[in-house]
């Protein structure tokens, strides 16, 4: 009953419907353009870190452009990845340069002993070549899609 008799009380004026009808209006069009400030700020975020990667790797880029630039680098390249040499050297090219945790371990043989096969392979290598020769295709002649058929 308490809360009867409070809502009796209150009293409403023009003044104040005016006023609660201003708030909801601003609620209606501040929410809208909040989210749309929100995800624009979202978007701003990621584009200046996708603009900080690019210019990451522009200067990378621009790095390795110098480094090719320098004669040294490009003859030490040509050497390491193509295997060029100079006239008059003697070059090397060690082929067992595994590290040592790299290289396989020993397998045992797979048999001792020698076995041979119990079928004869010429006679089947002739039945095998005479079947292929007297098979029937399994599609038509194939004719050329550009001559004319009589």
């Amino acid at each position: 009953m308490d809360v009867r008799e409070w809502a009796v009380g209150i009293r409403f004026s023009a003044f104040t419907a005016i006023m609660l009808g201003l708030v909801v209006l601003a609620v209606f069009v501040l929410v809208p353009t909040v989210g749309t400030y929100l995800s624009q700020r979202q978007q701003i975020a990621a584009l200046e870190q996708s603009v900080q990667l690019t210019t990451d790797e522009v200067a990378g880029l621009e790095q390795q452009k110098q480094r090719w630039a320098d004669p040294a680098y490009v003859t030490s390249q040509a050497r390491s990845r193509l295997y060029y040499y100079r006239p008059g050297e003697v070059v090397y090219i060690v082929d067992d340069d595994l590290p040592p945790d790299s290289i396989p371990l020993d397998q045992q043989p797979v048999s001792d002993e020698v076995s041979e096969t119990r079928s004869d392979w010429m006679a089947q290598f002739v039945r095998t070549v005479a079947a292929a020769g007297l098979a029937q295709p399994a599609t038509g002649p194939v004719t050329d899609p550009g001559t004319p058929t009589p």
